[in-house]
């Protein structure tokens, strides 16, 4: 219960310090009232034609627009420069295959796999001879064969 005093209590300390704070507020805005001495800020109207005869003088003068034909004659002659049919290159007029950047970008490391691989069948064909269980001829066409094979699979 006697923590309900004190809830008590610091409701009323806060409703004295929220009633001292728009005593405050009030005496404030009272000093702050506008005076006949402040001069508002006065409208300019730009774009706005006022029909009040006192608002007229608050209107901007229309501004011409500037000549701009020069400009675009200038720009329409840098344009209308011919290219000869000369610089054409029709490799650049070809369409590229979507794929083409790829294709770029792995050609290095299919370089490298192919080295590997003719190292590998040449590997291959020296253990083959050293068995001796086959003539030489017989090992260079096995060999050919197999790697046709493997072509065949790698396209499918």
């Amino acid at each position: 219960m006697d923590s309900v005093g004190k809830l008590q209590d610091e409701a009323q300390k806060r409703k004295e310090r929220l009633k001292a704070m728009k005593e405050k507020r009030m005496a404030g805005s009272s000093e702050s009232k506008p005076s006949e001495e402040e001069q508002l800020p006065k409208p300019v109207f730009r774009s706005y034609k006022p029909k009040d005869e006192n608002l007229q003088e608050s209107k901007l003068p229309q501004v011409k627009p500037s000549d701009v034909t020069d400009k675009i004659k200038l720009h329409l002659e840098a344009a209308t420069v011919e290219k000869g049919i000369e610089e054409v290159d029709l490799v650049n007029l070809a369409p590229r295959k979507p794929d083409w950047d790829l294709k770029r970008d792995v050609a290095k490391k299919l370089e490298k796999l192919e080295r590997k691989t003719q190292r590998a069948i040449a590997e291959l064909i020296r253990e083959r001879l050293q068995a001796g269980n086959e003539d030489l001829a017989l090992a260079v066409n096995a060999a050919t064969v197999d790697r046709r094979n493997e072509d065949n699979d790698d396209e499918d």
